[in-house]
């Protein structure tokens, strides 16, 4: 019987994800806690995390991609200034509020702000046509600046 169960539950979980949570909901809502499908529903709950780094991870690339821009494409800043700036400041609002309800991603924006850096740096060379040596090779401000409302480069 309950082979049966844990059968049917990932079988849920496999062929109707929706059905599967609201059954996950009403199993924990009701203290129904031995019919619950844990595996499935830790790893959902870590993905969860996966999620947001994800996330943080390409809203930081866009800030920066768009920092790089601002500062070292000359021939489109008159023009696209405005737009640039807004993103800017779109990007660190949402960061802001990622990092507003999970405080501890801030140590992980830390450990790939590198990695984000050299990544924004390659696509504004190619969105550019600028060469890539024309964006230093070291992130153009420690993390907090680039949080920083009220900096631009």
């Amino acid at each position: 019987m309950v082979a049966q169960l844990i059968k049917n539950q990932t079988n849920l979980y496999d062929t109707d994800y929706n059905l599967w949570v609201l059954e996950t909901v009403k199993k924990l809502e009701n203290h129904d806690f031995n019919s619950v499908d844990w595996d499935n529903l830790i790893e959902e709950v870590l993905g969860l995390s996966r999620s947001d780094k994800r996330k943080l991870e390409s809203l930081l690339m866009r800030l920066i991609e768009h920092l790089l821009k601002l500062g070292y494409w000359e021939t489109e800043k008159e023009r696209n200034r405005g737009h640039w700036e807004g993103e800017i400041i779109n990007f660190r609002k949402q960061i802001k509020r990622l990092l507003k309800d999970s405080p501890s991603l801030k140590l992980y924006l830390k450990d790939f702000l590198e990695e984000c850096y050299q990544d924004s740096r390659t696509i504004v060379s190619k969105k550019s046509q600028l060469p890539l040596y024309t964006f230093p090779e070291e992130p153009i401000a420690p993390l907090e600046q680039i949080l920083d409302e009220n900096w631009l480069p």
